[in-house]
């Protein structure tokens, strides 16, 4: 299978067995890899109620076909499981060097299963493949755990790795690679966790075959030179997404003060201005020609970020404007293993909470020494972060404040204000994963583009397309910044895998992918009244910048709800229609 290895590697540490089997190559052609093989692969063997962090549920790794080859920016690793943070299918993706070393180990993914009586870790070395005691590393951060596993092992394995708040299940437990790089959302670092598993070591040394190497080479320099190496495009690396910030706050969807406000008084203090005052140096995954990442140092240490949803979400979002403590926010949630879009908005809404008088944790917005307690306490579930490590809906359902609990299906809101950029709402309302921007990112075209941010004429098409893009990028692997189109993506794979791949077929592919995710997400109880936003988004007007006065009116809201439905062939529930999954080869 050219572009794939044709294996997957099982481990099922219930009972401490270990064996390959051939990939489902049937699957891997209409599913392609990464995010979408994950999902189907997930949706075939993890059943209707399975509870995220019961030995019954799996975790797989899945590379793309690109993975391992010439092909630039391909170096990410999809984590694909049930949610515990949410009940439904996640799909996580995570830099590094990771994914290339699984493909050239020989294997597409790693399929893991059951629980381990305790504390272990995974050692993949080429076709070694052992279960080892981790005993020794309960309770450690995920530096130290890297560290020393690179020091047993060599500098040249990948290390992918749980801290406290994994081990202590906290359902945005994240898991890290590369000491700064997260697989963040929805909780996999708790499902690593859940099966006793600390980390995962990979080495690999193999290679990739490629059915025409020279006319892939041609291909992806082609698209690497017209595509990425753009002024369009170069901001990935001059800047790097704290430049966001300046576009959110003179767009007025700067998340401030819980969402309450859409402009900070402080931004500049955090903008990329200010982040590149403190970096010391660049940072890239395997295989990426562009190079997104910042280290900056914080004293005296050395760490790679903060990004832009962590200086919004974890910064402004909790009237942060000092930038030294963002890094450091993010820097103890890297090591304690938490998600940083998670971890700041539970943190805000806490500090809502307690300014409102409705239940006193201690926290005010803008209080730094309080703000920088709360990743330590939520990983060890001690003091006030036995309750935070809920997460926001957990807190509303125990306190109230329901209409400001900026969530959806459980995931709290990363860092755009959807009152002004209407089709963020419906993207956030309608992604697997519950509130997301990974899914679909129209603020890109409008907030920050040519179109109307107020207004639901055409987002319905607008989101719907852009998940289906993404679905299929995604599970080819290709990175977020190298804005390809499916001609291209189509030109480049034809190549690796020896057979004319057309754009439409592309297409199809990501449509596919997103409606078996709603499948799985149907199957758990989900349907059409989970596609919802807090009443905040609906009844409160943002009051400062260019977004003053604004809300996304509900009435709007559903209209635009509706006709996403019908273009999408699903019923007035949300249900994919039997002629649509017929067309997608789901019936």
């Amino acid at each position: 299978m050219a572009g794939y290895q044709g294996r997957v590697l099982r481990v099922d540490l219930t009972s401490h067995k270990v064996f390959a089997e051939e990939l489902n190559r049937e699957w891997a052609r209409d599913y392609l890899g990464g995010k979408g093989l994950g999902i189907k692969y997930i949706y075939e063997e993890v059943g209707p109620g399975i509870n995220a962090l019961s030995p019954g549920n799996k975790i797989i790794f899945m590379t793309g076909p690109f993975t391992g080859t010439v092909v630039p920016c391909s170096g990410k690793l999809s984590i694909v499981t049930k949610s515990p943070a949410t009940g439904t299918i996640l799909d996580c993706s995570i830099g590094g060097s990771a994914a290339v070393g699984i493909k050239r180990a020989g294997y597409d993914a790693i399929i893991i299963e059951g629980k381990a009586p305790d504390l272990v870790y995974i050692l993949v070395d080429d076709d070694r493949v052992e279960i080892r005691d981790a005993r020794d590393y309960r309770g450690l951060g995920t530096h130290e755990t890297e560290g020393r596993l690179k020091s047993e092992h060599g500098d040249d394995c990948s290390v992918l790795s749980i801290g406290p708040a994994g081990e202590n299940l906290v359902p945005f437990a994240c898991i890290t690679s590369d000491f700064y790089r997260q697989a963040g959302r929805g909780g996999v670092g708790a499902v690593m966790g859940s099966k006793n598993l600390k980390a995962l070591v990979v080495r690999g040394t193999g290679e990739v075959r490629a059915a025409d190497i020279r006319r892939l080479m041609d291909v992806a320099l082609e698209a690497f030179k017209n595509d990425l190496l753009t002024d369009t495009n170069l901001w990935a690396y001059t800047a790097g997404t704290p430049m966001i910030v300046e576009l959110s706050h003179s767009t007025g969807i700067l998340p401030t003060n819980n969402f309450q406000q859409g402009t900070f008084d402080h931004f500049e203090r955090i903008k990329s201005e200010a982040v590149n005052g403190v970096r010391v140096a660049k940072k890239a995954c395997t295989a990426c020609g562009l190079g997104c990442g910042n280290f900056v140092r914080s004293g005296e240490e050395v760490l790679e970020g903060p990004e832009y949803e962590t200086l919004s979400v974890a910064g402004s979002n909790c009237g942060i404007g000092d930038l030294d403590a963002i890094i450091r926010f993010n820097r103890l949630c890297d090591d304690l293993g938490l998600d940083t879009i998670s971890a700041g908005g539970v943190t805000a809404f806490a500090m809502e909470l307690t300014e409102k008088g409705i239940h006193d944790f201690g926290l005010r917005f803008g209080d730094v020494e309080k703000y920088l307690q709360v990743p330590r306490l939520i990983a060890s579930r001690e003091g006030i972060g036995a309750e935070l490590a809920g997460g926001v809906k957990s807190l509303s359902d125990t306190y109230g404040g329901r209409e400001f609990a900026m969530q959806v299906k459980g995931l709290e809101f990363p860092g755009y204000d959807p009152r002004g950029s209407w089709g963020m709402g419906l993207a956030y309302a309608t992604a697997p994963r519950g509130a997301c921007h990974m899914s679909a990112w129209p603020v890109a075209e409008e907030a920050y583009g040519e179109r109307d941010p107020f207004t639901i004429e055409g987002k319905a098409q607008l989101v719907r397309d852009l998940q289906h893009y993404n679905a299929a990028k995604f599970s080819l692997i290709l990175c977020d910044f190298w804005a390809l189109s499916f001609e291209v993506m189509a030109r480049m794979l034809s190549p690796l895998l020896g057979r004319e791949v057309t754009a439409a077929e592309l297409e199809l592919a990501g449509e596919r992918i997103f409606n078996l995710a709603r499948l799985y997400n149907i199957r758990e109880g989900f349907n059409g009244k989970d596609d919802v936003l807090p009443a905040r988004i609906f009844t409160q007007p943002l009051t400062t910048g260019t977004t003053a006065g604004k809300t996304l009116p509900e009435e709007e809201f559903r209209r635009m709800l509706a006709e996403y439905y019908t273009l999408r062939g699903w019923d007035e529930n949300g249900r994919p229609k039997p002629e649509k999954l017929a067309q997608l080869g789901l019936a």
